[in-house]
């Protein structure tokens, strides 16, 4: 008898355990079968529904209720069995069960909770205006190691239906729900955060587009900045070069007349890239033309200073070149904090007498050249404008020849990288300036040509800028 007493104890395990395996087969096929028609915000609601269903068909109950908890017990999902109850309703119902009710119980001692007789069990409750009759209940805690993910409560009309081979079939069936439902709860969590990314994108996008057209608005305004028109002179070939290497730029380069038919030129690089140095560009140039007194604004005021020069202009030139000392003091005073600075040529010429009075703050040598090769250069008079305030800048002078031109030029030419990262380099622009072309114009795309060869498709981080000033020959003038 003991014999056929444990055979059919371990009949009834294999049928348990067996209805455990279906359950869960159940559940992943109807998981993946939500998981793939359905939106990802009713996936659990889903899954609850066919937890539910498949429990009262286990133990053929008539109704059911099934809970998810949270880390501290509270309610954050589930299925009551009152069929569309009002939120009030849905709150006090939840808070009695688990205040005074067999789903509260059950939560406090993590097991099983069998009535056989809902009439003689102190932990069933009867609800207010409860529709219908329930004689027998069985509730069971869905656990994950020690924690509880939930309780599913299910109920009969008839005292006595819900026995202990129902409970034990249930207490095996839960943890097969458990693992359900948990990997529910990862997959919504998984695609919150997926939405949560695509929203991100979205907005990266949105924002990546409105940056896109305040920097297409930035370069625009930058470039008219730029002089549209540079000054035609008899006589005179000026050539210019620009190409940022981002959407704005803090190379920037200018040409203007003066006063008693001068020409005034600049060839600048502030330091740094982007939107920061494309605003100093823009308050570098501007200054210049001020104190140069190319534009004349109300207050402002340009003291001169005496030169050795011993041409007549020699005094009004050093007061125009002055405007290099007086931008580095500006710049320095009024925004030393930001550490911005450029270097900065400033050449005044006489296209009359092909005289030329400059200063060189800090920027690479300007070159005169010829059909001979380079001539002369151009070196620093004085630093880089606008670290230190009162810094002192010496003013050169020149004689540019009929047939010479001038060649000015940004590092980012010497540093264009190629795509194997070797640097364009002084050596190789020097070569190209030996064998100078006869006109500014031609230099400029002899330059350009070589250098672009150069560059082929690599990247560049740097602006490249380029001027050109030719004084024609005699049978030209």
């Amino acid at each position: 008898m003991e014999d056929q007493h444990e055979l059919k104890q371990k009949i009834d395990q294999l049928r348990s355990e067996k209805a455990a395996l279906q359950v869960q087969s159940r559940l992943l096929e109807n998981f993946v079968t939500f998981a793939r028609s359905s939106s990802h915000d009713r996936v659990m609601t889903r899954l609850l529904q066919k937890t539910l269903e498949i429990s009262a068909e286990l133990t053929a109950a008539d109704k059911g209720s099934l809970f998810l908890l949270d880390d501290d017990g509270a309610v954050v999902d589930g299925i009551l069995t009152r069929v569309d109850p009002t939120p009030e309703q849905r709150s006090r119902i939840i808070g009695q069960v688990f205040e005074e009710g067999l789903a509260g119980w059950v939560r406090r001692h993590r097991k099983v909770g069998l009535i056989v007789d809902t009439k003689a069990d102190d932990r069933w409750v009867d609800l207010p205006n409860q529709p219908y009759t329930v004689g027998s209940a069985l509730a069971v805690p869905i656990l994950k190691g020690h924690d509880i993910l939930g309780i599913v409560t299910l109920l009969h009309e008839d005292p006595g239906h819900f026995k202990q081979d129902a409970a034990d079939l249930m207490q095996i069936t839960a943890n097969q729900i458990g693992a359900a439902l948990e990997n529910a709860r990862l997959y919504s969590k998984l695609n919150e955060s997926y939405r949560s990314l695509e929203r991100a994108k979205a907005d990266i996008e949105a924002y990546s587009k409105a940056l896109d057209n305040e920097m297409a608005k930035g370069k625009k305004i930058q470039r008219d900045f730029l002089p549209r028109h540079i000054p035609q002179i008899p006589g005179w070939d000026i050539a210019i070069y620009f190409h940022p290497a981002r959407q704005v730029s803090g190379d920037f380069y200018d040409a203007f007349r003066l006063q008693e038919n001068l020409l005034g030129f600049v060839i600048a690089d502030v330091c740094d890239k982007g939107v920061g140095s494309a605003l100093f560009m823009a308050l570098f140039r501007s200054l210049i033309r001020v104190f140069s007194g190319h534009t004349n604004l109300q207050g402002v005021s340009v003291p001169g200073s005496t030169g050795s020069d011993p041409d007549s202009r020699g005094d009004f030139l050093s007061e125009v070149l002055n405007a290099v000392a007086l931008t580095n003091d500006y710049i320095a005073e009024e925004h030393g904090e930001e550490g911005m600075f450029a270097t900065l040529f400033f050449g005044v010429l006489d296209p009359a007498t092909g005289r030329l009075a400059y200063v060189n703050g800090g920027h690479e040598p300007l070159f005169i050249v010829n059909s001979s090769g380079i001539k002369g250069q151009l070196k620093a008079t004085g630093p880089v404008v606008g670290i230190m305030s009162a810094m002192k800048y010496e003013i050169r002078w020149i004689q540019l020849a009929p047939g010479d031109i001038l060649i000015g030029y940004t590092d980012g030419v010497t540093e264009a990288m190629s795509p194997q990262e070797n640097l364009f380099g002084k050596k190789r622009f020097k070569a190209l300036l030996k064998n100078s072309p006869p006109t500014a114009s031609d230099l400029i795309e002899q330059i350009k040509r070589d250098l672009f060869e150069h560059i082929d498709n690599a990247p560049q981080f740097d602006d490249i800028t380029m001027i050109a000033i030719h004084r024609e020959s005699e049978r030209k003038a």
